[in-house]
């Protein structure tokens, strides 16, 4: 029955395998089957269909979930290709096949989620959201007033204009910055743009959830972390209310009357 189809990157994503975008990739590239038959993107799956991936059978899980906060050191890549040197996923060695979601540069540290649900990476990396990710930044000269203020009223690079944010100054050399959108090496480029280069980034937060573990450990997400987290991923109905088309006001019809009708005035009548 229709309400037993899925489709299938979600279908995928939610088996652990890696996440739905991820998903998308490998049905382009045409390494993904159904019953024997390679699929155009969109198609839905049952659960009598047989999956495969690079000829292995993909199959549901029904095991619970896996969500990790884990603070990256410096040097680790956020990437699950094990072929790549100092891989996160080969550092963690975590027992159960799991991702990052979304990434931290190399040379950059912090807080960063593992998971092998690939249902909620495209929910917190919607950009449209607007959640929060907070980093303290330490830069190669003395902080100015004006680079705090211009950090925070947005800053061209990569063609756009970075959205305005919270930065604050916490000593000579670093400041506290909030994002909401996740650009490429987005503060290294602000800061570079302004005349300075970071000597150390942290993320200290993602969302509702704070870094709190050692450089190199991580720890599982708390049921009511994940709860709070996502109901805060989950796109806000004020947002639904504020995009769907408001009630136009009746429009004014404009009657004329003849001369000789009684409801006509002549000038002075007034």
């Amino acid at each position: 029955m229709e309400e037993n189809l899925k489709r299938l990157n979600k279908f995928i994503g939610e088996t652990g395998y890696c996440s739905r975008r991820e998903a998308d990739k490998l049905i382009e590239e045409g390494r993904v089957t159904i019953n024997g038959v390679v699929p155009e993107m969109g198609t839905k799956v049952s659960p009598q269909d047989e999956v495969r991936i690079d000829g292995k059978l993909i199959v549901e899980k029904h095991e619970k979930l896996v969500y990790l906060a884990f603070n990256k050191p410096v040097g680790i890549e956020c990437t699950t290709n094990l072929e790549v040197r100092n891989n996160i996923v080969d550092y963690i060695n975590y027992p159960k096949r799991i991702f990052p979601i979304g990434r931290l540069d190399k040379a950059s540290e912090g807080l960063i989620f593992m998971t092998n649900d690939g249902d909620i990476v495209n929910k917190i990396l919607r950009a449209r959201n607007n959640h929060e990710k907070e980093y303290t930044v330490t830069v190669n000269r003395p902080i100015t007033d004006r680079f705090i203020e211009r950090m925070g009223n947005g800053v061209p690079i990569l063609d756009t204009v970075t959205r305005k944010c919270k930065v604050e100054q916490i000593s000579k050399y670093t400041f506290k910055i909030i994002l909401t959108q996740g650009l490429n090496r987005q503060i290294r480029r602000m800061t570079e743009y302004l005349g300075y280069d970071v000597t150390a980034l942290k993320r200290i937060r993602i969302i509702n959830i704070s870094l709190d573990v050692p450089v190199g450990r991580y720890r599982d997400l708390t049921d009511a972390e994940i709860k709070e987290l996502n109901h805060l991923i989950e796109p806000s109905s004020k947002t639904e209310e504020a995009s769907l088309p408001k009630a136009e006001a009746p429009k004014r019809r404009t009657e004329f009357i003849k001369r000789e009708d009684p409801r006509f005035k002549k000038r002075g009548d007034y």
